[in-house]
């Protein structure tokens, strides 16, 4: 393992040292708002101990990113491939543009989680956030997941206002004892079901076993899941290429 003490170095010269490294297994100490940490990188687990800038994991190509502290925006911007795991809160658009991956927040997410996510054959982004999230979740999501477990939330929707806006594909899955409310009509609403959760169950399994939680518990609870209404789709209004 190779540790690089982020301290009074600048983002770009940290990166480089990522990039340069011969060892897979790199743990960054002092971390401190260096910005596109593990950009592009592919074959590396990176852990960092601190707090990490914007970017994070941006265009991430199969590394896993391990952050013992919070993140800030813009987390696994058009990732490619990987995992990332935060153990705190993160910021606003997590998962921008996600291609693929896994990403897994313990706490709370900042607005527009998931926007902009798709999918493609084989490739299937997965964003799973423990606590709440903002307003706009799952913004003109086109494809992939979102799990939103609403630990700690009281049973409430864990949810910002405006979830689903411009959403055409993919699925999102909220646990709450209640509905989610002010749903857009492009987007359909209905309790999951034993399949439902068969479906998400290796992905709550992930976030359970890395994060200290207990998967069957987690899926004891009601989860509602959304999904772009057929009858008055969103994918109606865009262009086609």
């Amino acid at each position: 393992m190779t540790v690089l003490n982020a301290n009074e170095i600048g983002y770009y010269d940290l990166n480089k040292k990522i990039v340069e490294c011969d060892d897979n297994d790199i743990t960054i100490t002092d971390a401190m708002g260096q910005r596109y940490i593990g950009c592009g990188v592919a074959g590396k687990t990176i852990t960092v101990e601190g707090t990490p800038g914007n970017a994070l994991g941006a265009y991430l190509d199969g590394s896993t990113i391990i952050v013992h502290g919070n993140g800030q925006d813009a987390i696994g911007d058009t990732m490619n491939n990987g995992e990332i795991f935060i153990h705190g809160n993160c910021g606003d658009t997590t998962g921008y543009a996600m291609r693929s991956g896994k990403i897994f927040v313990k706490g709370n997410a900042g607005y527009r989680v998931g926007i902009h996510m798709k999918e493609y054959h084989e490739f299937y982004p997965k964003i799973i956030i423990g606590g709440k999230v903002g307003d706009f979740l799952g913004e003109y999501q086109a494809g992939g997941i979102i799990i939103v477990l609403g630990i700690g939330c009281d049973g409430k929707a864990p949810i910002g206002s405006f979830c689903g806006t411009g959403m055409h594909g993919g699925h999102m899955y909220i646990r709450s004892d209640e509905a989610p409310k002010g749903l857009p009509v492009q987007v359909s609403c209905e309790v999951a079901d034993d399949s439902d959760k068969a479906d998400i169950r290796e992905y709550v399994d992930e976030f359970a076993k890395n994060f200290g939680y207990d998967t069957n518990e987690l899926l004891k609870g009601r989860f509602y899941k959304l999904s772009p209404n057929t009858a008055s789709p969103y994918k109606q209004l865009y262009t086609h290429n």
